[in-house]
């Protein structure tokens, strides 16, 4: 039995407890830490464990193998690195930081510590996801040439003004892009291969009293040559929808609100066909939406792979290098909106 600590109680910690208390059979919370001590104790008292103020009483006080880390984005790096430094295994939430060079603090830390991160990366786990990214490895879009990532929500006011660190650098990291797009931007990585060049524009056009944009839009270049569009903003009133498209000479697909909505491939031994613009009729798959059986909890599906990966049973499918890229694109588009410039991306360290 694993015993864990979250940091964290507040909307996403909530949310791992529960994932916590789903995997009693192999995983018990035994402390909560947050620095407003009725969070702790709220969280603590629903889904069991006790309540501290600070990761590092609960450390010398509990028995703890993993560290979960639900703060705000400007923490992690530091609370990720007291947690390995103390020879525990660590699972931050999405983006593990606010910069490539603090996530590399990070990456250093858990080498010299010598135990698992993971990031959450949920989406990878959603079963539309899986079959896209199946499909891509196995040839059948053919060359992969080109994607999108939109996200297209909606923020109030209220939303930035409910909270001190949202809407800033030092504790966001970023805006639409990085709180709100870390996760599209991701699988238009994990589709398209290694970022290598970006350039973009981004504003503050629908909110007051925040220091980062509410909408961006940029081209990625990958190393395959693959283009790619990101889009994101919370300046969409109401609200539409998470999207990613991607494009190969052989085949399409595409994943809107988590579900696959479009896959077409040309058939083994078939030559693509010339057709006219709105001809295509999608090849019939199975999708969450049409099969409830298939909606699964993705953060329970992470959590799963990550104690198998503790186990020495399954490849850890989401590591700090993974998330790693995904930050390097967001400040990259982040930079280049500053400068008015491309911006070179090293694609991820290996």
């Amino acid at each position: 039995m694993r015993k864990v600590a979250v940091v964290g109680a507040g909307v996403i910690g909530k949310h791992h407890g529960k994932v916590i208390s789903q995997l009693a059979d192999r995983i018990e919370l035994v402390a909560v830490v947050d620095v407003i001590p009725e969070k702790a104790a709220e969280l603590a008292a629903k889904h069991g464990g006790r309540a501290f103020q600070e990761l590092g009483q609960a450390i010398d006080t509990e028995d703890i193998d993993v560290v979960v880390v639900c703060t705000p984005t400007g923490k992690h790096g530091e609370l990720a690195i007291e947690a390995l430094e103390a020879g525990k295994h660590v699972i931050v939430e999405k983006p593990a930081e606010v910069t490539v060079a603090r996530t590399d603090e990070i990456i250093a830390a858990q080498q010299k510590a010598g135990k698992l991160v993971t990031v959450i990366s949920q989406h990878r786990f959603d079963p539309s996801t899986e079959q896209v990214l199946g499909a891509i490895a196995r040839g059948e879009l053919g060359r992969i040439t080109s994607g999108i990532a939109s996200i297209d929500w909606w923020r109030g006011q209220s939303y930035y003004d409910s909270g001190d660190w949202r809407g800033t650098w030092a504790l966001d990291g970023g805006g639409a892009l990085m709180n709100q797009g870390v996760h599209t931007v991701d699988l238009l990585v994990a589709a398209l291969g290694n970022p290598v060049e970006v350039f973009a524009y981004t504003g503050t056009l629908a909110h007051q009293r925040i220091e980062v944009e509410d909408v961006a839009a940029a081209v990625v270049r990958f190393e395959s040559g693959a283009l790619g569009m990101l889009h994101a903003t919370t300046a969409a009133y109401p609200g539409l929808s998470a999207r990613l498209q991607v494009h190969g000479d052989r085949g399409s697909a595409v994943i809107d609100n988590d579900q696959l909505v479009f896959f077409q491939v040309t058939a083994e031994g078939e030559n693509p066909q010339e057709r006219l613009m709105g001809t295509n009729t999608a090849r019939e798959v199975p999708t969450a939406g049409s099969d409830p059986g298939m909606l699964s909890d993705a953060h329970r599906s992470q959590y799963e792979n990550f104690l198998a990966a503790l186990d020495g049973t399954e490849e850890l499918r989401v590591d700090l290098v993974t998330n790693r890229r995904s930050i390097g694109v967001i400040t990259g588009v982040y930079e280049s909106a500053r400068t008015g410039k491309p911006v070179a991306l090293d694609g991820g360290r290996q």
